[in-house]
């Protein structure tokens, strides 16, 4: 009789890295590219919006509470990637300026307030996003939760992000160097 360990394959931990890497990549590509169409969304929806006022003296009034909706989703999935591609918000003159040893310990503790901040962010979200299931976005009548749901799949992703990093460098795969 054949056991499972009979059939196990054994795992290449640099190209395990290097697939985990590219899902990742792949994740974060995705969220550019979402943020891309809606930003692509947004143009065109405001054209409509000085098309209509200008030209059939009829103003749409769903433009602007739909715009709204995209920049936090456009800002949002943006964030996230930028976490994925270490192009945060970070001030890393003063951490890169110190010397290795602490260089290295401010990396781990600036990436612990990240995956922090995005797990705020996913659970605050989700409080919103339950307790707003009720109420109706005025002119485009999709729930107020529309609005928060970009927050928990940013923090969420923004965790998951930042975890990767974590354990990429842990693993001594240094992606940040410089960064």
């Amino acid at each position: 009789m054949r056991t499972y360990a009979d059939h196990e394959v054994a795992v290449n931990p640099p190209q395990l890295r290097k697939r985990t890497s590219r899902i990742l990549d792949a994740i974060a590509n995705l969220c550019l590219a979402v943020a891309g169409v809606l930003l692509v969304f947004l143009i065109a929806i405001f054209g409509w919006l000085v098309f209509g006022r200008y030209v059939l003296n009829n103003t749409p009034t769903w433009v602007e509470q739909a715009s709204l909706l995209l920049v936090v989703y456009v800002t949002c999935l943006g964030a996230a990637a930028g976490v994925r591609g270490n192009t945060h918000l970070s001030i890393d003159f003063v951490r890169e300026g110190m010397p290795e040893p602490f260089r290295t310990i401010f990396r781990y503790i600036a990436d612990l307030f990240i995956v922090t901040f995005g797990a705020f962010m996913a659970y605050q979200g989700w409080g919103l996003v339950m307790t707003n299931l009720e109420r109706a976005i005025p002119m485009i009548r999709l729930s107020e939760s529309w609005r928060a749901a970009p927050l928990v799949i940013c923090g969420g992703l923004i965790v998951f992000f930042a975890v990767a990093n974590i354990v990429s460098r842990l693993s001594g795969n240094d992606s940040d160097e410089g960064n």
